[in-house]
């Protein structure tokens, strides 16, 4: 992944800043779509323009962040086009990709600690989708 949509809403401000740092410094390029600041902001309002970007492809990834990682989830998950899964261990960003194709990472802010991010952030970026018998089923998640 060499492009990534990046949004979060006040709880993860301090997060989304020093993530762009840890991915600029691995050579991807970063589109913040915001929040700028750690005033107290909606959400959805910083996760439908990742979400868009992400279902057009005008980037390869999004990642969001926020308290619990739900409310950005539920919100992305809206997009036909997007897979977004809630990771609170490498583990979990390895198999969200493997056997999910997951195009959007969401991170639970006050559940992991920063190093713990950055790990989970770049296990989500190096591991790519197994497909077989795994597309199959990712074939059948969209209800539209």
């Amino acid at each position: 992944m060499n492009k990534i949509a990046i949004g979060c809403d006040h709880a993860g401000f301090e997060y989304k800043e020093s993530l762009k740092n840890f991915l600029k410094e691995k050579g991807i390029e970063i589109i913040d779509k915001g929040t700028y600041g750690p005033d107290s902001v909606d959400y959805p309002d910083f996760v439908h323009p990742v979400a868009k970007t992400v279902a057009s492809k005008d980037v390869d990834s999004g990642i969001l962040i926020c308290g619990s990682g739900n409310g950005v989830a539920m919100t992305a998950n809206k997009y036909p086009e997007v897979r977004a899964g809630i990771c609170w261990s490498k583990e979990i960003a390895e198999l969200i990709r493997l056997h999910n194709n997951a195009n959007v990472l969401c991170i639970p802010a006050r559940f992991v600690s920063q190093h713990m991010m950055f790990d989970i952030a770049q296990t989500f970026v190096e591991t790519s989708f197994e497909g077989g018998r795994h597309k199959r089923r990712v074939d059948k998640i969209c209800a539209c």
